[in-house]
């Protein structure tokens, strides 16, 4: 029996409401999908500015936006049901992560369940990640259970969003984690010189890398701490930021933050690269917005031996999109869709809460 779910993302990058509708179906005890539809959603200038800052706002501040910011995933969700004439059986809902601090047992995505129940009238399954952070675990990343079961054609699995992320089989377990910041940074970056991102990667190709920066990135104690690890913007703002605001104490000009940009992407690739030793003929899969950046694949590129393959566009914008619905698929039969093996916890678990 096939499954049709709308999974909803939206990453720490602030690009926007991802929608994506999708099918899936169990057959020979193998999984798989196809993406019907899928739109981005822009964030209006007030909505950005309001899930940048709402982590310190004040307490009541922060409940009725999680309140208000439900009601508009369920209404954007609706009216992509309406555009697009689709029947879907449920949703999936990441929300937006605001705290994630799994050391100190808890982790915040905003966006009510309820209220996208509430606006679409169909069951909604969210919050999947405090279960296993409840259990010990890292909650994140989530995306390697749907990794394994609906992309095990590709040794490697890289998603280049606010985050990269990477998923990979060791001795017979999965194991995933966040490498480093990238889109978070190398966006935060690119609008210093009054572009929303740096489109292409032409920016940061016309920089020159700057040694000490790179030296003192590379140095970070979170890399080389062993998995299960991950990262929020709290740590980026408390570790990355620092270093940034170092170097632009010079003129920001813009031949500095095509330097910054270059610098970042080279961070980027070597530790993409301390990562992925393959042997002869594996592949690594490219995912998300950095897969666009055709600067930062060619250091990528540079670095590591796998072959490298960027899917269709829509797999590349939507895949944690997709993943999300899936994890919610998982949820809905009662399967496990969150592995300690990556995340550190105590033991697998369903992750997911229903409305």
């Amino acid at each position: 029996m096939p499954y049709f779910v709308i999974g909803l993302m939206s990453g720490t990058s602030l690009d926007g409401l991802d929608l994506a509708f999708c099918e899936f179906e169990k057959k020979d005890n193998r999984w798989s999908y196809l993406i019907h539809q899928a739109e981005t959603y822009p964030y209006t200038r007030e909505w950005k500015e309001r899930l940048s800052s709402i982590e310190s706002a004040a307490a009541v501040d922060f409940a009725m936006t999680d309140a208000s910011y439900g009601h508009l995933l369920g209404k954007c969700a609706k009216d992509f049901i309406e555009n697009h004439q689709i029947r879907p059986d449920f949703i999936a809902s990441h929300g937006h992560t605001i705290f994630h601090q799994p050391q100190n047992r808890f982790t915040t995505q905003i966006g009510k369940g309820s209220a996208i129940a509430a606006e679409t009238g169909l069951p909604v399954v969210s919050d999947f990640r405090s279960a296993d952070v409840a259990l010990g675990g890292q909650g994140a990343p989530l995306v390697p259970i749907g990794d394994r079961l609906l992309f095990s054609d590709y040794e490697y699995c890289l998603n280049l969003g606010g985050f990269a992320n990477i998923s990979f089989e060791k001795n017979g377990n999965r194991i995933a984690f966040d490498v480093c910041p990238a889109n978070i940074v190398l966006n935060s970056i690119a609008e210093k010189a009054g572009a929303y991102y740096d489109d292409g990667g032409e920016m940061a190709r016309k920089g020159i890398i700057l040694p000490g920066l790179l030296e003192k990135l590379n140095l970070l104690p979170y890399y080389t701490r062993q998995a299960p690890k991950s990262l929020g913007k709290e740590w980026a703002l408390a570790e990355i930021q620092p270093l940034i605001d170092v170097a632009l104490t010079l003129p920001a000009s813009d031949s500095l933050l095509c330097d910054l940009l270059a610098t970042f992407c080279e961070h980027i690739a070597i530790q993409v690269a301390r990562i992925v030793c393959p042997m002869p003929g594996e592949k690594i899969l490219i995912t998300g917005g950095g897969a666009f950046n055709k600067f930062l694949i060619e250091r990528i590129a540079q670095h590591i031996r796998a072959e490298i393959e960027l899917p269709d566009n829509k797999t590349i914008n939507f895949k944690e999109a997709l993943i999300f619905a899936f994890l919610a698929v998982l949820r809905w039969r009662n399967e496990v869709n969150c592995l300690m093996s990556v995340t550190g916890a105590a033991r697998d678990s369903v992750g997911g809460a229903i409305y």
